[in-house]
Order: structure tokens, then sequence, then C-alpha cells
């Protein structure tokens, strides 16, 4: 029958590193020890009978036992792992020790090994309840002869209170702050600027409430959003017991109540909100008809009075086209940007610099060109005080088309390079995919040919490094067809006409 070894320690980690240390040194297995936690209950690992017949001499701990050489990936896992709760953690600590000093030093880089899976599995937990920790802590105000003491009260699932403290001193340093729970707990008093921990309270030594927590459960409600609910997800951030000590958990049931009939009226107001802004038919009808002339500067004057579709309330001016009128070739893009907007002319903005930068590499210069854009307006969302750009949707697309068929038909150019999906829809008349037409010359109308490739601005969007050189090189390539337009414009032909088959 195997012998037995008996191993004491306080139930710290750092005194079950000393005590592990010493039964490496006096040749202990793992099937040997049986670890004694001072602040638990006896663990009892022996693979044979619970009353081991002959006791191992184990050296003394205090003595200077041999390190161990083993990975510092085990000490930082080791550590984690000691904060759990599960009392097999300690001998299956020792176990994956022996392990790792007894011929399998590479033990941790196989996940599928059972003791290297359940160290994983019990770390993952201990972070997850560190994680919970930090956002469920809710300190209440309790005011003393000191001035004001925040104190709150968290029952963690395992020992993670002394790894936790530093978080909540460096994030609350100027507050006198008790953290209580019922294992162990800490405090932080600014003017010492020392934490002290101290042993464990009960929920009664807590304050149950403070004046705040009405504004809390305010604010709460109202960014409640009923259109994003998804309980089982919810749950699985915040499990129903941490809710007991929320504030905010009170409301939780009559928000998820009422979150059907909120999104309804959310539908419906929408749908009210949308029709008030649609044009009638007969402003669509009267305002989106360019004149008949092939004049550019009336062709502009008219589109800075069309209201055809909701996007001139928000834009602070109509962008319409520039360039020559003899122009051989017309570059198009989706629609004007945040500086486009406010200065009125197309393509000056980052997008614009990057289209010059890349005209110039492709030998073509800018001012022989026309530059517009399929619609007309600025579409925008605001993000703090910042306008970010919202891409136009079809009916958008269609009420500005006459003026960029206006536009066509003044100049009746030779090539039209289409800058991105919304430019080839709105020249082509249909919808198409870019990574797939990209570099082709398709029919366009008023006997023009298409060239499709990619706006600038998805070029801007890309990270920095060989695959943004790289792409910025290929848009180039495309832009050097523009080179083969003869520079001769087809016949004229009226606006509507089919494109010109090929």
């Amino acid at each position: 029958m195997p012998a037995s070894a008996p191993l004491h320690f306080d139930g710290s980690f750092a005194d079950w590193k000393r005590v592990a240390r010493a039964a490496l040194a006096s040749g202990v297995a793992p099937q040997q020890a049986h670890w004694r936690d001072a602040g638990a209950a006896q663990i009892e690992l022996a693979l044979d009978a619970p009353a081991p017949e002959r006791i191992v001499p184990l050296a003394d701990p205090d003595l200077a036992a041999p390190s161990p050489r083993v990975p510092r990936a085990f000490l930082d896992l080791a550590e984690d792992v000691a904060r759990h709760r599960d009392p097999a953690r300690w001998p299956l600590l020792y176990r994956a020790l022996w392990r790792l000093t007894h011929g399998e030093p590479h033990l941790l880089a196989n996940p599928a090994d059972v003791d290297t899976h359940a160290l994983h599995t019990l770390a993952k937990a201990v972070h997850r309840d560190i994680h919970k920790m930090r956002a469920f802590v809710r300190f209440r105000e309790r005011a003393t002869e000191a001035g004001p003491w925040f104190v709150a009260w968290f029952e963690p699932q395992h020992h993670i209170v002394e790894a936790n403290a530093p978080f909540f001193r460096d994030r609350f340093a100027s507050l006198r702050w008790s953290i209580l729970t019922p294992g162990r707990c800490v405090h932080w008093d600014p003017d010492s600027r020392s934490l002290r921990f101290t042993p464990g309270a009960s929920r009664a030594d807590a304050p149950a409430d403070d004046a705040a927590e009405d504004l809390w459960r305010t604010y709460y409600a109202s960014i409640f959003n009923p259109a994003r609910v998804k309980v089982d997800a919810m749950l699985a951030e915040m499990p129903r017991h941490y809710w007991k000590n929320l504030p905010e958990a009170a409301l939780i049931p009559r928000l998820l109540a009422e979150a059907a009939p909120r999104v309804q009226r959310m539908v419906a107001r929408s749908a009210e909100q949308s029709a008030a802004a649609a044009p009638t038919p007969g402003e669509l009808e009267g305002r989106a008809r360019p004149p008949a002339t092939g004049d550019l500067a009336i062709l502009a004057e008219a589109a800075a009075s069309c209201h055809a579709c909701p996007l001139w309330r928000a834009a602070t001016c109509t962008v319409f086209g520039e360039g020559p009128r003899e122009a051989c070739i017309v570059l198009v893009g989706e629609q004007p940007g945040d500086h486009e907007d406010r200065v009125g002319k197309p393509f000056v903005g980052p997008a614009g610099r990057l289209l010059d930068r890349a005209l110039a590499a492709a030998g073509i210069e800018r001012s022989a060109c026309y530059v517009t854009n399929a619609v007309k307006h600025f579409k925008w969302e605001p993000r703090g005080k910042r306008r970010l750009h919202a891409t136009p949707n079809a009916r958008e697309i269609a009420a500005c088309r006459p003026w960029l068929e206006a536009e066509l038909a003044a100049i009746r150019p030779g090539l039209i390079v289409c800058l991105g999906a919304t430019a080839a829809q709105s020249v082509l008349g249909h919808a198409l995919r870019v990574t797939e037409e990209r570099g082709k010359k398709l029919p366009g109308p008023f006997g023009a040919s298409a060239l499709i490739t990619v706006h600038p601005s998805a070029l801007l969007r890309l990270p920095a490094g060989i695959e943004a050189e790289a792409e910025f090189q290929r848009f180039v390539a495309d832009l050097r067809q523009i080179r083969e337009v003869p520079d001769a414009r087809p016949s004229e032909q009226l606006p509507g006409s089919p494109p010109a088959s090929t």
C-alpha cells in the first residue's frame, strides 16, 4: 500500500508553493499527497484506501528546498487556479507540478490533456468572476465624521477580492471606499494611500440604498433599448444571482414586459416620421425635373432648389458637378461628404485628395475631367459633434438621377468612370457588384462607356501598410484606362435615350 504524506498549509497560494517545494524535494508523488488546508476541510485524493498505513517523512518546508524549474506560464496559471473555491484545486496543481518536473515539461502545450484542461477551466471561471465583480459592484454613500464613505456589498464566487482590489483603487483613487464580501473585505483611504484587508462581513454591514439610486434607475430605464432585448444573452452576462445587489435589477421584469409594445410604438412612430418627411407626388414630379438645357450653370442653379427627396433638409447646400463642358471624361462618385457639403464643391475632402493623387499617378489631369456625384446632397448621421456618412438608399439615388442624366447629356463624354456601387447604379440604372465588374467597361448612357472601379473613400478605410498601398496601385491601374479614350465625344443624343450598343 503506498505511503501517505500529510501536507499542511495555511490555504494561501504562497504557502502552497512553499509546501509543494518541500514535497517535491522529498519525492512525494501526487497519489501520496494529502493536502490539509487550514482554512477548509481536509482534502483526500489518494488512489488507495483513505487510511494509509505508512507516512512519508517530509522535508522541513521552512528549509531552503530547491525551487523546481517550471514554465512561467504555469506559475501565472496556478495563481489564478488557487483563487478558485474548488477544494480539488490543490492536488490538481500539485499533480501538474509533478508532471512538469518529471518528464513532461510541455504539459501545458497540450490542451487535450485532462489536467491542462481542468486548470484552464478553473482559471477561466476565476477571470469571469473578476470581470463580474468589476461590472456589478454598486457603491452606496454613507455619511461619516470624516466625510463621505462609499460602501459596496458583493458576493464573489471565488477568492478574487485581493486580486481585484488594485483595479478599484486605481479607478476610485480619490474616494474613501470599502467593498464588503462574505469572505474578505477591502478598504481604501486616499489619505493613507493604502489598501487594507479585513475578514468577511455580512450584508447588514452595507447600506441598503442611497439618494443617487433613484437617479441611476431613471437613467437605466431611459437607455434600455427594447428593440435589442435578448433575454438569454442578458442572463449569460448578468446572471440572476447578481440581481439582488443591483438597484436597476428591480426594473428589469417591467422593462422586459414592456419591450414588445414599445418596439411596436417605435416602428409606428418611425413610419409616421418617414411619411411626414417624404415629398408629395406633386413635389417629386415638379421639382425633380431639370430644365431642358445644356448649360451646366443653369442646371446647377436649378438643382439648388430640388426637394425631390428629404436629403436637402439636413444638407448645407446642393453640391453640383464641376469641370469643363467639353470634357471627354466624367468621374461620378456617390455623394458629397462633410467637407464637400461645407465648401459646395465635389471631391475636395480626404477622398478627393486621394483621387487627385491617383489621377496624377495615372497620368491624368483632373482639370480635364468633369467630376460629379450620383446624389447631390450629403446624407449623414450625427455622432457627437461629427457628421458621419450614411449610404443613400435606392429612392434617393433615383430622385437625383435626372440631374446626373442632365449633366451627362450636356457633356456627352466618351467615358464615365463610376466610383463605387452607388455611382454605377445611378449611371447604369441597375445595381451591380463592384468586386465582380471592377476594371470592366460596360455600355453606358448617351453613347458613352462606363468604367467600374472603387470609390477612393474605400481606400481610406483600409489599414495602413502593404495591403493599402497595393490597393492604391490597383486603383491607379483602373484609372489608367482613361488614357485609352479618344479625345472626341460621341454624337449628340437626347436625354433618356437607351445606351449605345457595343
